[in-house]
This record gives C-alpha cells, sequence and structure tokens, in this order.
C-alpha cells in the first residue's frame, strides 16, 4: 500500500533539481564565518538565526528588484577560491541530505571575480567543491550527481568568456550554459557571437525567461539563444487560459515539450504571484506542459525541494504518480551524459519510487 503524500515521506523521495543558484544556498552560518574571514561588515544580522530570517524577509517583499538585493551579501563572501569551494561542497551535501540524486546547480563565475580571481579559477573551485561534497554525501549515503551550469550576466558583456568555459570544461562536471539578470532591454541574441559558440560545440543552454518579463521573453529565449529549458517559464501561464484554446507560444513550448524550472515559493516572493494557492504550476501540469519544480535560492526563500513539494502537493493535491512524473520529467531534461541519466533512472529513481509506493 502506498505511503501518504507527507513532508517526511516526500523527504525520502529520491528528487531531481534543474534550477538552484549556488549564491542563493548558503548556510547562514557559512556567509557569517566567511564574512568573518573576507573582513566583510556589512551583513545586516550577527546570528545565523537573524541572518536567516532577513534573508527570507527581504526576499519576501513582492519586489524582484529588492530580492535580488540581497545577492549582495552572499556574493561579497565568496570572492575567494576556498570559499567558493566551501559553498560548493556545502551545497552537494545539503542538497543530497534532502533527497536530491541529481542537481544542476547553477552560478555566474564573472561575480566572483571582483577579489581578484580569474572565471577559470572560479569554475575550478566550484568543481572541486561540488566533487568533494559528492565523494561525502556517498559516503554518508546519500550519493548524489551534482552538474555546474555557468550564467552568464545579460546586462555585462562577458558572454563570450562564459560560454567557452562552459565548451571547454564539459568533460569535467560543466554540463551547460544559462542567461540570468534582468530580462527586460537585454535581449538573450544581444551578443550573436556567444551563442554561436554554444552551437558550433552543440552545447546545452537554459535561459532565464519568463519570470519577471512575459511572453516576449520566451520567444526571444527559444528563438534568439535556442534555449532547450526555459529558467522559471512561468509566464507562459498568460497563454493558457482556465478555459478556453491555448496561445500560439504556449501551444508551442507544451508541443515541443519545453521544459519549465518552475519555483513556485520564489515567484510568489517576487511578486509574480499573490500565492501559491494562484500559482500557475498546477494549471500547466495538468495542460500538458513539461512543468519541474525547483528552489531557485533555498537562503532566499527558506525552501528545500522537500518543503516546495510537500506545498505544492497540499495546495494542490498531488499524489505520487504527480511526485514521481515530475522527477522523472526533470532527469530527462537534465543536461548529463545519457548513460549517467539511464542508471539515474533505473537504479534509483524508480527503485525509490516504488518502495514509497507500495
Amino acid at each position: 500500500m502506498a505511503l501518504p503524500l507527507t513532508a517526511e515521506t516526500l523527504a525520502r523521495a529520491p528528487k531531481v533539481l534543474l534550477h538552484d543558484h549556488l549564491d542563493g544556498g548558503l548556510r547562514p552560518q557559512t556567509v557569517l564565518e566567511l564574512a568573518d574571514e573576507a573582513g566583510y561588515r556589512e551583513l545586516p544580522a550577527d546570528s545565523p538565526e537573524a541572518l536567516g530570517r532577513w534573508f527570507r524577509e527581504s526576499a519576501d517583499s513582492g519586489s524582484l528588484p529588492r530580492y535580488l538585493e540581497t545577492f549582495a551579501h552572499t556574493v561579497a563572501v565568496m570572492q575567494r577560491p576556498e570559499a567558493v569551494q566551501r559553498v560548493a561542497r556545502e551545497c552537494a551535501l545539503d542538497l543530497a541530505a534532502d533527497g536530491v540524486v541529481y542537481a544542476e546547480v547553477r552560478m555566474a563565475p564573472e561575480l566572483l571575480t571582483a577579489g581578484g580571481m580569474s572565471l577559470d579559477e572560479v569554475v575550478e573551485a566550484m568543481l572541486d567543491g561540488y566533487a568533494q561534497g559528492s565523494r561525502e554525501a556517498a559516503e554518508a549515503g546519500h550519493p548524489i550527481v551534482v552538474g555546474t551550469l555557468l550564467c552568464a550576466m545579460r546586462q555585462a558583456d562577458r558572454w563570450v568568456e562564459v560560454a567557452e568555459q562552459v565548451v571547454r570544461r564539459r568533460g569535467e562536471g560543466v554540463v551547460g550554459f544559462d542567461l540570468a539578470g534582468p530580462e527586460d532591454g537585454f535581449p538573450p541574441d544581444r551578443i550573436p557571437e556567444a551563442i554561436a559558440v554554444l552551437d558550433r560545440a552543440d552545447a546545452h543552454r537554459t535561459i532565464h525567461a519568463g519570470e519577471a518579463a512575459g511572453i516576449d521573453s520566451i520567444v526571444a529565449a527559444l528563438d534568439g539563444a535556442r534555449a532547450e529549458r526555459l529558467g522559471h517559464g512561468v509566464r507562459i501561464a498568460d497563454q493558457v487560459p482556465v478555459d478556453g484554446p491555448l496561445g500560439p507560444v504556449a501551444e508551442r513550448v507544451r508541443d515541443e515539450q519545453v521544459t519549465l524550472e518552475v519555483a513556485p515559493s520564489s515567484n510568489v516572493q517576487t511578486g509574480a504571484y499573490p500565492s501559491l494557492a494562484d500559482h500557475p504550476v498546477d494549471r500547466l501540469h495538468r495542460a500538458g506542459f513539461a512543468v519541474t519544480l525547483n528552489t531557485d535560492n533555498r537562503l532566499m526563500s527558506g525552501v528545500s525541494v522537500t518543503s516546495e513539494l510537500t506545498d505544492v502537493v497540499a495546495t494542490f493535491g498531488w499524489g505520487w504518480d504527480e511526485v514521481q512524473t515530475v522527477a522523472e520529467r526533470a532527469l530527462r531534461a537534465g543536461f548529463a551524459d545519457d548513460a549517467t541519466r539511464a542508471r539515474i533512472a533505473t537504479e534509483v529513481l524508480r527503485p525509490g519510487f516504488d518502495a514509497l509506493r507500495g
């Protein structure tokens, strides 16, 4: 007999995460310790509890710009190789402890160069940290595969350098390219040379779109950057009425099964939707879109993959079928090689869900 869906049973379920920012998932204690080591004196609180609360309350403002301001502090304490390595190691450990078996974690390496690191050094430190954390997680009985996504910032001009890092480091754990930052005013084909670098190498890419901006940003990501997945992408719901036919872009995204990296708590916090009950995640899922569930920024949103699942299950009445479908769909959309994804599907996901479903 299937176990009931509770926070406890969902914590035991194998999970797949496609959209998680490294600089949005630090442990509050780590922020404090790294700030002390770096001589950074701008933190708004001096205890882990108070600092974690400050991040959540600031992110809960209903404003995307205010939400993004919180990253000034996490980025500031990550300007040394040993700091980046520690944060990446702890990220792998924390996700594995939450039952995540495959994760793609993203970071814009250019944000970590203010202290003198090169892009190469930033990426090397991240890869080292993920590898170390993954080894420790496996030894603790929680194996996890972590792939690295490298972001270029839309408003900056280092896209080509980041794209070249993605291509050069594909065999070392980097699995794809992303564009992050303000969607309005900075189209994803603004620097065509970067997209050409990815195209020539047939490199994977996911593009932030359809979060702060609407349908046009989704079209631009698909046509301008040839996105395989959409970071957030929830504004596709603008063309998905409760009753009535889909709009043309929504029909395309559904029919082509473009993966939507949906992060419900984050979308509510940034003011895209007033509450989880008003969020279109369930409507999109039931309409046949390739919905996946993600954390976006675990520190700022005060969430885990388990808590996101638990809230969606409770709000929309999802059962084990939906939970398993979302996990398997996310794994299929992952940028790891076919053999890795097939192994996780057959050796981890299916047995894990079989045990929970009885």
